[in-house]
Parts: C-alpha cells; sequence; structure tokens
C-alpha cells in the first residue's frame, strides 16, 4: 500500500516592519511580520490567506496581540 501525500502549504513573507515596544520575554525588538500562505491540493490553489505576525528580532519567539 502506498500513501502519498497531495496537499501541500506554502508560506511566504511579504514585509517586516518595526514595531512598538518590546519582548516580555528578552527585552528585544518587536517586528511585524506580513506572512501570505497558500494550500494546494495536487498543485491546484484552494485557499489564499494574508496573515500579520509579530515576532521578536532577538529571541525569534512568536508574541501575541491583545487589543
Amino acid at each position: 500500500m502506498c500513501l502519498v501525500f497531495v496537499c501541500d502549504q506554502d508560506e511566504r513573507v511579504i514585509g517586516r516592519y518595526a514595531a512598538p515596544g518590546a519582548c516580555p520575554y528578552c527585552g528585544g525588538a518587536v517586528q511585524v511580520v506580513d506572512v501570505n500562505s497558500q494550500w494546494r491540493f495536487c498543485f491546484v490553489p484552494l485557499s489564499n490567506k494574508s496573515k500579520r505576525r509579530h515576532l521578536c528580532s532577538t529571541c525569534g519567539k512568536r508574541l501575541i496581540v491583545h487589543g
């Protein structure tokens, strides 16, 4: 029996920007990263979403913004 995964997710960074504030873990600068993610099934695009993530530039930890 052969099982082949035909689903794929591709994420591309669109841009990086400086954000106000500091990382609560290490005190480093915070960056806003715009990411475009695309799900494909058998090379056919199914979903295309743009996300905004907040990351620490020093420790690389993903931060959650409330509000």
